[in-house]
């Protein structure tokens, strides 16, 4: 019996790194592309290793365009968007976990249905609101919306996890006297920690590689992002593959280290699971 456990415990492991591997293969390809010799085109197959490998294509990014000023408004962006947007969000899906069942319903159908409409038919109305407060070509373009929780999947996701936690505990919580923000921090808050790391870690991928935003709102060279800059360098040097590459893996590699940084709170919290046990 002990046997047969090892040998299932052993093919689950393997299929599983199997499946990362085939999904880590584009990253490595985009990694070992960005090693190749400046002027060479891409291998024709997957290169485990360049014959002459070099990182000269890195500075080499740095010094045909001001990229730490792009890297530098991008972080400035995430920075601020990524807390608003995971705080609003979460505010928004404890409250409509909170509504009465026919209402609750209703924005719960409401919010479905936003994720249903295509984003360029919000352009000119998020346009004219922005002219209106003034925000016109300013970073404050890319932050503002995050006080709109980002995205109505967002707010659901938190709807979803507010809605698990027993309604006892909000009742317990209520008769002590506590108002809506306290039961909120206090007893929603800490049981929605992986939700609250998924939104944020979806919300940082949306922000830090958001293109249209700046090609809208923006207009000096000086604000743009790093996806902005990756265009212009395509433009610059349309056949620079390994400089493209380097410039993906700077792209890429903030998503990967955020993702390995906040995977293990992401995946071993269990304090809902449990809670739910428990009733």
């Amino acid at each position: 019996m002990r046997l047969h456990s090892k040998v299932k415990w052993g093919a689950r492991t393997l299929a599983g790194a199997l499946l990362a591997g085939l999904f880590l293969l584009p990253l490595y390809w985009i990694m070992t592309a960005s090693l190749r010799p400046a002027g060479l085109p891409p291998a024709r197959t997957v290169e485990w290793l360049p014959p002459s490998p070099t990182l000269a294509n890195y500075p080499a990014i740095f010094e045909m365009l001001p990229m730490a000023r792009y890297l530098r408004n991008s972080l400035i962006v995430v920075a601020a968007a990524v807390p608003v947007t995971a705080v609003i969000a979460s505010w928004a899906g404890f409250a409509l976990a909170q509504f009465p069942d026919r209402p609750r319903r209703r924005w719960l159908g409401l919010s479905v249905a936003t994720l249903m409409i295509p984003g360029a038919s919000v352009w000119i109305f998020r346009f004219q609101i922005l002219r209106w407060l003034g925000l016109i070509d300013s970073l404050g373009a890319l932050i503002v919306p995050a006080f709109a929780a980002g995205s109505p999947l967002f707010v659901l996701l938190f709807y979803w996890t507010f809605r698990r936690v027993p309604p006892g505990l909000y009742e317990a919580a209520r008769l002590d006297g506590a108002s809506a923000f306290t039961t909120w921090w206090q007893v929603a808050r800490p049981l929605a920690r992986p939700t609250t790391i998924a939104v944020i870690v979806l919300s940082f991928v949306l922000y830090w590689s958001d293109f249209i935003s700046p090609v809208l709102y923006l207009y000096r060279p000086a604000l743009y992002t790093l996806p902005i800059g990756l265009q212009i360098l395509k433009q610059l040097d349309p056949t620079g593959w390994p400089l493209l590459m380097a410039a993906a893996t700077i792209m890429t590699l903030p998503v990967i280290g955020l993702f390995i940084l906040l995977q293990r709170t992401f995946l071993g919290d269990n304090s809902l699971a449990e809670l739910l046990d428990r009733n």
